[in-house]
């Protein structure tokens, strides 16, 4: 099986979806080709990546035209589908929910995996690349917060007085969540976090956090079957809102991570909150990439409105992605060891196993995604 790792093209994306470490892998029982220059955003140079045993090719239409299976951080664009060899593999976060886009894949003639659907079960948890990239994220988060806030974060105590703690508010204990819980903790500020899933409340207790919610109504579910946030009532929506905008109001510092996957991300943060916030507090939209969870937010942009700095960054990863890149590249090689018979090496695409078939978008130029 020959292996390409390209150059990512979308703009700020510095991740790359192998690193020397998981190239020496795959290097045993595969050729690997890596696209000159590749893995300069997240630091690796092209002498490392030939040192683990890849061959560095000087274009993608050279890579695409050698490769059976490309292993990407984020889809195909229009200028890369034209590349990919009909019969070839894509592995990678391709968006499965844009069914256009999975289209083109089929359309194509390509197999294609996405990787944000992993399954959440024991098995899948070294796959999961949603979870590494938004752990990784949470942490970015509270870093910039904590740049853009023009204060302390710690209590101090000093001869000249007292400095109070910053107060964090996180909207959404997911894994992006938590860990910006335990990174503002860290840090040393005093933590709040709301989410719709009374079930996190203990891990949200055991970063040292204080947990608030809206009660759910007997019998209620707040979860899927895979664990995410659902869409909530209108009447729960309604007391949503107030308790956010009563704790809001009292933070210097909020951080929103809150998704429904295949749906526009919640509003959560409203402008009338905002407005009524301290001067010269922070919001990290960590969902602006989906709608946002403030509709004040702007996609890739720091703005001030009504004394409020709003962070929107839409690829936090990225701006860490040297480690974002080392995490991802571990999860696509426990993925595409699934995909090969670990005797021979041949490829085997068993559809018996829920994580392949869980992943699986399109194959030989079939659109099987639901």
């Amino acid at each position: 099986m020959q292996i390409g790792i390209p150059l990512e093209v979308r703009a700020g994306e510095k991740r790359v979806a192998a690193t020397p470490e998981t190239v020496k892998k795959l290097a045993g029982q595969h050729s690997v080709f890596v696209q000159s220059g590749a893995g300069l955003g997240a630091n690796i140079e092209d002498g490392e990546f030939e040192a683990a045993g890849a061959k560095i090719v000087g274009s993608a239409a050279e890579l695409y035209a050698a490769s059976d299976l490309v292993l990407k951080v984020r889809g195909l664009e229009e200028s890369e589908f034209g590349l990919a060899r009909k019969g070839s593999i894509i592995a990678g976060m391709l968006a499965p929910h844009d069914k256009e886009k999975m289209s083109a894949y089929a359309g194509h003639g390509l197999t294609a995996f996405a990787m944000e659907s992993i399954p959440r079960i024991s098995r899948a948890q070294s796959m999961d690349v949603l979870s590494s990239q938004a752990n990784i994220g949470g942490y970015k988060s509270v870093m910039l917060a904590a740049n853009a806030y023009g204060r302390f974060f710690p209590m101090l105590m000093t001869a000249a007085g007292t400095v109070k703690a910053a107060r964090v508010l996180i909207l959404g204990v997911g894994v992006a969540g938590l860990q910006a819980i335990a990174t503002a903790k860290r840090l040393g500020a005093v933590i709040e976090a709301f989410d719709v899933r009374p079930a996190v409340k203990e891990q949200v207790l055991s970063l040292g956090a204080k947990f608030i919610e809206v009660p759910l109504e007997e019998g209620a579910s707040a979860e899927t079957s895979g664990g995410y946030a659902k869409e909530m009532s209108e009447e729960y929506k309604k007391k949503q809102a107030e308790l956010i905008h009563a704790r809001a109001i009292q933070s210097d510092i909020v951080i929103t991570t809150a998704l429904i996957p295949g749906r526009p991300a919640p509003v959560l943060l409203q402008e009338e909150t905002v407005k009524a916030m301290r001067h010269g507090s922070v919001v990290v939209d960590m969902a602006v990439e989906f709608g946002g969870n403030c509709p004040l937010s702007e996609k890739d942009k720091v703005v001030e409105k009504h004394g409020v700095t709003l962070i929107g960054y839409s690829n936090l990863p990225a701006m860490v992605a040297a480690d974002a890149s080392a995490l991802y590249a571990r999860n696509m090689l426990n993925f595409i060891n699934l995909l090969f018979d670990a005797k021979t090496g041949e490829l085997n695409v068993n559809r018996e196993d829920e994580i392949v078939s869980g992943t699986l978008v399109a194959l030989n130029g079939e659109l099987v995604i639901k």
